[in-house]
């Protein structure tokens, strides 16, 4: 149903995520990242709120592992949930419950973790983090070569429909935040809106902190 990594951006400070699924829009629901404090995917048979909870207790303090126990210990009906987090010493920390669809695997590495359910092979996401940790660049770049190095090594058991990538940086809002909600081809789809987002960028954060000095890109109505 779901292949995804989450990261940390040892250089910079990012925390980000991709993930793909044949559900539609997926990073709606399961992609969850916060300024100077982590990412979690929440994905198998989803439960949003789960996101938030545990960036709740990074926040407080919690490196991964705790906190991720501290939010699925005594919780109804996790065993059928996969978590995966990354806090901000780069930390990680996997649940994938057993009630977990079909093929399903795990890997981790230093400031990343990948997982994945329904998968079409358990080695999915090692494929994901060895490209992960081998990509340069910015993390949403990154983010992106692991996503098309799990679709690459099988991806899900059946097609893909929707993908999405986020990235928090320092403010309160994500810095990247692109989804491709239903299409064949949503991996795809998302190279293209990545290629074309991230040259503006930065762009978008001078609008957002000083607009009298921001380009328009040649923007209609400079938006």
């Amino acid at each position: 149903m779901t292949f995804s990594i989450v990261a940390r951006c040892a250089r910079s400070g990012q925390f980000g995520m991709a993930i793909s699924s044949s559900s539609p829009a997926v990073a709606a629901r399961c992609a969850h990242v916060r300024a100077g404090v982590g990412a979690v995917a929440s994905q198998n048979i989803t439960d949003p709120a789960l996101g938030p909870l545990v960036l709740d207790q990074l926040e407080a303090g919690l490196p991964a592992t705790e906190a991720l126990a501290a939010v699925t210990a005594d919780r109804s009906h996790i065993d059928y949930r996969q978590l995966l987090v990354v806090d901000r010493e780069g930390r990680t920390a996997i649940h994938s419950g057993r009630q977990v669809l079909g093929v399903w695997g795990e890997a981790r590495a230093t400031d990343c973790v990948a997982g994945g359910n329904l998968l079409a092979a358990d080695l999915v996401p090692m494929a994901m983090v060895k490209a992960f940790t081998l990509a340069k660049g910015h993390l949403g770049e990154r983010l992106m070569r692991a996503l098309e190095a799990g679709l690459a090594a099988g991806g899900e058991a059946g097609p893909v429909f929707s993908a999405g990538l986020k990235v928090a940086d320092t403010l309160s809002w994500p810095l990247v935040d692109l989804r491709i909600d239903w299409s064949p081809d949503p991996i795809g789809l998302l190279r293209v809106a990545w290629d074309v987002y991230a040259p503006q960028m930065a762009a978008y954060v001078q609008r957002a902190e000083d607009p009298t000095q921001a380009p328009s890109y040649g923007v209609p109505g400079n938006e």
